[in-house]
């Protein structure tokens, strides 16, 4: 401005604001002057790193909506496994009922094997013995058919010779 002998303070209203914008761009980017080459390159990388920055803003969005995806596909994958969770529990639970259950019928069915067991050897036992008796009975038979008199001649008898 100075080469042609231009003073800023000669410029209107809107002049000077239009020329403290033009000075206030050239600030912000960072042009070595207000020339219109080198506004251009400032503007073209401008360009550039704003479609960088939406270019990268995209793919942070398509990865956002990927990770979207996977929390809520996660989210029910976990819902959907406490479910099962639960589920698995109340089985459990009632398996373990059935055990204890099983478990005290196996106590009382060995319990019952145990009075059989000794009642057939009771059986056994009474069996042997009545085995045992029947000589015995016979015995005891032909001193039935004695009279009482007889028995009693033949127990004196005994008695006397006994004492002999």
């Amino acid at each position: 401005m100075e080469s042609v002998n231009f003073s800023p303070a000669n410029l209107s209203n809107t002049g000077s604001r239009f020329l403290n914008a033009l000075v206030d761009s050239a600030i912000a980017l960072e042009t070595k002057d207000t020339s219109l080459a080198s506004f251009i390159p400032a503007v073209n990388d401008l360009t550039s790193d704003l479609f960088r920055t939406k270019s990268k803003s995209e793919e942070i969005k398509l990865e956002l909506g990927k990770l979207g995806k996977n929390l809520t596909a996660t989210l029910v994958l976990e819902k959907c496994l406490r479910e099962d969770l639960k589920k698995a529990e109340l089985h459990l639970s009632a398996e373990r009922a059935k055990v204890d259950s099983r478990l005290q019928n196996m106590d009382f069915l060995k319990a019952k094997a145990a009075e059989f067991r000794f009642g057939i050897k009771a059986a056994e036992k009474l069996t042997e013995l009545k085995q045992q008796t029947i000589p015995l009975k016979k015995k005891l038979e032909s001193y039935l058919d004695l009279m009482p008199d007889a028995i009693e001649a033949e127990l004196t008898k005994k008695v006397e010779m006994m004492e002999l």
